[in-house]
């Protein structure tokens, strides 16, 4: 069964996705109890699309949350590197906007959207700093960024339970439902890797994005960051 290493080489990142892709909405649920939905939900009140903004919404998957973007009358582009990902999200949303990229290499145009976001996808780049300054490219002067990513609970006994679900939990139940469990045994892996909100802002400013504040979630089992590329200025 495919899985990516922590290293997350780009071929094996897209291969696992692949692998996964026609029954990712479904495992999401399962392996969040529902609370995925909550957390897509939080990121579109947040982000507050305006029916005049363009979007990207990277590492979109299946397209799931673009379009929620897409339902103010904004114009959101799915893009993902996995096209098993981008197939099935296609045959779900006929009428989507769907495109093709690495979020190392972007194929838009400098400054070509009013807002650059990523929910669960940010924590699977190879490179996070060279990933954000790539939206920071893409994103017009003035325009925003929205990220959601698994994160650090600020509540010592719940992050204890937590961790033993993410460690002997999460990979039994993906052996009984999911088609490739090692997948998600990535995922647990890749969440325990993954910085804190305080430290992620911080590599946020790095890639020259400004304004940088999170809301957590759930305790901090997710957190959404917010930045502001300034206008007048590049990096």
């Amino acid at each position: 069964m495919p899985r990516a290493d922590l290293d997350k080489q780009p071929g094996e990142v897209a291969a696992m996705f692949d692998a996964v892709a026609g029954r990712y909405d479904l495992m999401n649920d399962i392996l969040s109890a529902g609370q995925v939905r909550l957390w897509r939900r939080a990121v579109t009140r947040i982000l507050n699309a305006q029916p005049s903004e363009t979007i990207l919404d990277l590492a979109a998957g299946t397209g799931t949350s673009t379009q929620a973007f897409a339902r103010t009358g904004a114009r959101a582009v799915a893009t993902d590197f996995s096209l098993g990902m981008l197939r099935a999200g296609k045959k779900q949303y006929p009428d989507g906007t769907f495109a093709a990229g690495d979020a190392l290499r972007l194929p838009f145009k400098d400054e070509s959207f009013d807002v650059a976001t990523i929910s669960f996808g940010l924590r699977n780049v190879a490179d996070t700093k060279a990933a954000l300054a790539e939206m920071y490219r893409v994103t017009k002067p003035g325009g925003r960024l929205v990220i959601a990513e698994f994160s650090s609970l600020t509540v010592k006994p719940a992050d204890v339970v937590y961790r033993r679900y993410l460690l002997d939990i999460l990979p039994k139940i993906a052996k009984k439902a999911a088609r490739n469990p090692e997948a998600y045994i990535y995922l647990a892996e890749s969440i325990q890797a993954w910085p804190s909100q305080s430290e992620l802002a911080r590599i946020i400013e790095s890639a020259g994005w400004q304004s940088v504040r999170w809301r957590d979630l759930s305790l901090g089992i997710v957190a959404v960051h917010v930045g502001r590329r300034p206008k007048g200025k590049r990096v």
